[in-house]
Order: C-alpha cells, then sequence, then structure tokens
C-alpha cells in the first residue's frame, strides 16, 4: 500500500509542473425565453424558444505553455435547444466551435471549424452580433453577421493587437476532388481606440452549400448557391454611457437554390405570380444600411434600438425587381447579477415596393417560426440569460 502511495506522489510531483503550465475551462450560456410572433402564415403564435440574445452553449477551451512564448490552444463549443435538450446547428456535437492550433507574440493560426472574418470582426459593430442576437439579424441574416454558419476544414490566422488595429483571415478547404468545389475565404481588420471601434470585412464562397462536407455544408448555409459575396464595413463610437453604430454590408448571391434557414427550396424563391412567374433567378443581391444605438441607464440596466434599409435586387432570366425591407429592433436588459440577466425584446418587419411574386414578399424576422401571410410582421421576446 505504501509502495503505492509512494508512486502516486512521485507521479504527482513530477506532473506538477506541466500542469500548473496548461488550463482548461469549462464554461456556458443558457438562453431560454417566451415569444410572440403577430403573423405566422396568418395565426398568432407564442412558443418558448431558446438562444436569442444568444445561442445557448457550452464548451472547453485551454491552452498549454510550449516554452519561448508559444502555446498550444484549443476550444470546443456545443451548441444546444434548452426546449428540448437538441443538439444545435444541424445536430453537431461540437457545431459552434471545433478547432485546435498554436498562439505566439507572431499571432494566433487555428485549424477546425471556425468563425469567419465577418463574424470576428464585422459582427460586433452590428447590433445583432452585439447586444441584440438573432431577433435583431438583418433579413435572413443574409450577410452572416449573426453566423448562421460556420466553415469547416478551415485555417485562420489572427493577428495580435497592433497599437488598437487587429486582422485576420479564413481558408476553408473544399475536402472535394473539385478543389474550388464548396470552399471559403474571408478577410477582417478592426480598430478600436478609446471610444471609436472601425471594422470591415470580406468573404467569399464557391458553392456553398454544394456539399455536406464542404466549407459551408448543406444543412448550414444561409444561402445554397453557386456563389457567395459578402463584404462590408461599420463604425461604432461610444461616448459616456451612449454607443451609436452605422453598419453597412453587400451580399451577391448568384445562382441561389434555396435557404437553410427560411427557404428548404428553390421553389420558394421562383417567383409564381406577375409578370416573372416562373423564372429561374439568376442573382439575388443584398444592401443593407443599419444604424443602431445602445444607452446605460445604469450599470444594470441598458436599452438598445436598431433600424435596417435593406435594398435586395432580384434578378431573373425574365427581368428583374428591387423591393426593400425595414426592420426596427428594441431591447431592454437588466442584470440581476453577474452572471444573471433578464431582458425583452421586439422586431418589426416590413417588405415594400417591387413584388417579387415569391416568398421573398412575405415578411420573415429572424427567429419567427415561420413566414408572415403579408408583408408585415412583429416579434416580441420576453428571455432570462444565465452565464456559467
Amino acid at each position: 500500500m505504501k509502495k503505492h502511495l509512494f508512486a502516486l506522489a512521485a507521479l504527482g510531483a513530477f506532473a506538477a509542473p506541466a500542469f500548473a503550465q496548461s488550463s482548461v475551462t469549462l464554461y456556458g450560456l443558457i438562453d431560454e425565453g417566451l415569444n410572440y410572433t403577430n403573423n405566422v402564415q396568418g395565426k398568432h403564435n407564442y412558443e418558448l424558444a431558446s438562444g436569442f440574445a444568444q445561442g445557448s452553449r457550452w464548451g472547453l477551451k485551454g491552452s498549454e505553455d510550449l516554452g519561448n512564448g508559444l502555446k498550444a490552444v484549443f476550444q470546443l463549443e456545443n451548441g444546444f435547444d434548452v426546449n428540448s435538450g437538441r443538439l444545435g446547428q444541424g445536430g453537431r456535437m461540437f457545431g459552434r466551435q471545433a478547432f485546435v492550433g498554436l498562439s505566439s507574440e507572431a499571432g494566433t493560426v487555428t485549424l477546425g471549424r471556425q468563425y469567419d472574418a465577418l463574424v470576428d470582426y464585422l459582427a460586433p459593430t452590428t447590433a445583432n452580433g452585439n447586444w441584440g442576437g438573432y431577433l435583431l439579424s438583418h433579413p435572413f441574416d443574409n450577410d452572416n453577421t449573426d453566423n448562421s454558419f460556420r466553415v469547416n476544414n478551415t485555417i485562420k490566422y489572427a493577428s495580435p493587437d497592433y497599437a488598437g488595429f487587429q486582422f485576420g483571415g479564413t481558408y476553408s478547404f473544399s475536402n472535394d476532388t473539385g478543389f474550388s468545389n464548396n470552399r471559403q475565404y474571408s478577410l477582417g481588420g478592426q480598430y478600436q481606440r478609446g471610444g471609436l471601434l472601425v471594422a470591415a470585412a470580406y468573404l467569399q464562397a464557391n458553392n456553398p452549400g454544394a456539399t455536406t462536407g464542404g466549407a459551408i455544408a448543406t444543412n448550414d448555409a444561409n444561402f445554397v448557391s453557386s456563389r457567395l459575396r459578402v463584404f462590408g464595413g461599420g463604425i461604432n463610437y461610444t461616448f459616456g454611457p451612449a454607443t451609436a453604430g452605422f453598419v453597412y454590408t453587400n451580399t451577391n448571391i448568384s445562382n441561389p437554390t434555396g435557404n437553410n434557414s427560411y427557404f428548404t427550396s428553390l421553389d420558394s424563391l421562383v417567383p409564381t405570380t406577375g409578370p416573372l412567374a416562373g423564372a429561374t433567378v439568376n442573382t439575388l443581391k443584398f444592401q443593407n444600411f443599419e444604424v443602431n444605438g445602445k444607452y446605460q441607464l445604469t450599470p444594470a440596466l441598458y436599452v438598445g434600438a436598431q433600424y435596417i434599409y435593406t435594398m435586395e435586387n432580384y434578378d431573373t432570366t425574365l427581368g428583374g425587381v428591387k423591393p426593400k425591407i425595414h426592420t426596427f429592433g428594441l431591447m431592454v436588459d437588466y442584470n440581476l447579477s453577474k452572471r444573471t440577466d433578464v431582458y425583452i425584446q421586439g422586431a418589426f418587419q416590413k417588405v415594400a415596393g417591387d413584388s417579387t411574386g415569391s416568398s421573398l414578399d412575405h415578411a420573415y424576422v429572424p427567429g419567427a417560426d415561420d413566414l408572415s401571410s403579408t408583408s408585415k410582421q412583429a416579434v416580441a421576446r420576453v428571455g432570462i440569460r444565465h452565464k456559467f
């Protein structure tokens, strides 16, 4: 018995220095609430829904000091639905993030399933990518600033902080014999000094959603198409308790065949009425202009508001139309403690101008249970969020 105790003590003595240079953190967040939608195919809808202000998750992250300023880093992050216990992100065990890499004074290189440069650099200047969450996303999350999709098979570089400036990018392999079939690359940068935050980013994906194992999987893509291009810039300025921001993004979708989050097939995008009935969709473009603001009334209470003006360009083989989308968002959040808060959110959307003759004519607030039966839709939510 004494020999066993001595052996364990000796092993602990040798292992202690290694453990002292390593760290692993378990963390998580649970977001739950009650949603009311005034128009879901002509009916009112009440539902418990998880992950709106932030996606519900738990994860592990850690690092190991390898010496000479070099560290090994990793992160595994799971997404889930509180109400059913189901896995999120298409049923993936670690659908939010899963990567390993090396970090040094020259920057960090990681490999795995990760966020793209739009999410890392530009999204924090938007309301939805900062304090507002899913309900305040741009229509159909067309620019992925609410991370509707992650990128698989990805090599990412993130620079260190150079006097407030950081930059980085991603390259995602198709893992297919057709090298460019469902690959992705993105670049972004961010400058922060005092109360000023300025950011810009670009992403291109070839045949996103074309293959299950590609850069953007079929059940993960926002729009399945032959090519997706997104670029944009944003600016936030904080002065005292107030923050104001402006964001512009431009999304170009070539030959769209559906949208995983909203439209499941080409049929819902094809015009069924009007002069474009039966036409093939060539391109679908979105330009999003967002104005947002947040005011910290007390250390525990803030209120935020947002307006998004979205210009659509719906081009088909029989011509094109240019409908407009107006989206308004509001959020009030109160911290009960450092880790628990309660909040109220609301969003209203109206589609105006030209008619596409397709499902795009119907309002669809991100997070609503389904399309509106008309050009208008409103969603209200009361929620609670706990971090651990």
